[in-house]
């Protein structure tokens, strides 16, 4: 029997790639296949490096102007970026809501361009800043007329933006962006009011970086004649999908869809007799088009019965079946306390794979 592997990561605790390594050392490596997976967030450039994909290593700007290494991974004229590799909330001790910008971002994808590649994935999701993608353009070659630094709040000066000196590979690229957000740019539902206070923002700072994110909108759509600030997903990762669709012609797709074709997810199930996925926390969020919930659709439709494992599990036995589950294993069901289970979820791990045997392989 051969068994698919395919968990997101264990936030806090262990990578995707980790997760599998300890399930397949118990259920067997020989018949196991490992696939580290990802939604477009923390952990994509892994899977596709895992996948097979080269990791290209690239100096860039974090989200407080700090250089440090990143990379995008390649193959052939595929080009994947992972937002929250260098822009991410994990790259900074200290929230910066006012400050934090996406230039690092726009950074990454400039030296994926002056590589060749006409193909740019970008995951987005766990950034740190709410700038409406104003960073990434400005490292793409684009100018802000009107500001002094960067970061969402200094948005609020911009008089306009100049797109003409933008990077030439851009033209003829083909950019897609993994997300599942479907928020705009402004309002009660957009980057500011709802991302800003995750990443610091007080109430104040929501106010000040919806000025600025209003102000970016306006300048933009002055020097594309396009509108998306309304457009599902503009309001991703602080305002980056804004950029993506309006300045960069990107477009959207479901972020674990896109990593499963990605990877090559279709073709490793085709052999499988059983799959097993899960991350950190199997809840509602799951159900709403994150890792697990996509790979146990495609096992479904592939008509091979998949399983889940989890540190903990907030999901009705109906929750876990109606999304495709013939069960879920969580670690808090072996060890309630949250931090005694995520130090140990290696060990945990392999107490719930040898349930998994036992349940599930002949």
């Amino acid at each position: 029997m051969t068994i698919l592997i395919a968990p997101d990561k264990f936030k806090g605790s262990l990578t995707a790639a980790q997760v599998a390594d300890h399930l397949a050392a118990v259920l067997g490596r020989d018949r196991s296949v490992i696939l580290p997976v990802a939604d477009g967030g923390d952990g994509t450039l892994d899977a596709a490096v895992s996948a097979g994909f080269r990791r290209v290593p690239v100096m860039a700007a974090d989200p407080i102007g700090r250089v440090v290494e990143s990379a995008y991974a390649e193959r052939d004229e595929v080009a994947v970026v992972e937002m929250a590799d260098i822009s991410g909330l994990n790259r900074i001790d200290e929230l910066a809501p006012r400050t934090a910008t996406s230039y690092g971002t726009g950074q990454v994808i400039a030296a994926a361009l002056g590589a060749g590649h006409k193909k740019i994935i970008i995951g987005l999701g766990g950034s740190a800043c709410t700038d409406g993608g104003a960073g990434l353009v400005e490292a793409l070659g684009g100018k802000l007329h009107g500001v002094t630094e960067r970061g969402g709040t200094a948005l609020r000066t911009l008089t306009d933006v100049d797109l003409t000196t933008l990077h030439p590979g851009l033209k003829d690229t083909e950019i897609l962006v993994a997300s599942d957000v479907d928020n705009p740019l402004l309002g009660p539902r957009g980057a500011a009011a709802i991302f800003g206070p995750q990443k610091g923002a007080n109430a104040q700072d929501v106010e000040d970086l919806e000025a600025g994110l209003a102000t970016w909108h306006t300048a933009v759509r002055a020097a594309t004649g396009v509108d998306v600030a309304d457009s599902p997903g503009a309001g991703a990762a602080g305002g980056v999908g804004y950029a993506t669709l309006s300045v960069l012609n990107g477009q959207f797709r479901p972020g674990i869809d896109l990593v499963l074709d990605l990877i090559g997810f279709d073709s490793l199930l085709a052999g499988a007799e059983l799959v097993i996925t899960g991350e950190g926390s199997l809840d509602e969020q799951t159900l709403s088009g994150k890792a697990p919930a996509g790979v146990a659709a495609r096992a479904v439709r592939a008509g091979i019965p998949v399983v889940a494992v989890a540190g903990r599990c907030l999901l009705t036995p109906a929750q876990v079946s109606a999304a495709g589950f013939e069960a879920a294993y969580a670690l808090t069901d072996l060890e309630p306390d949250p931090r005694v289970s995520m130090a140990n979820a290696g060990a945990l791990l392999e107490t719930v794979a040898r349930t998994i045997a036992a349940n599930h392989l002949g």
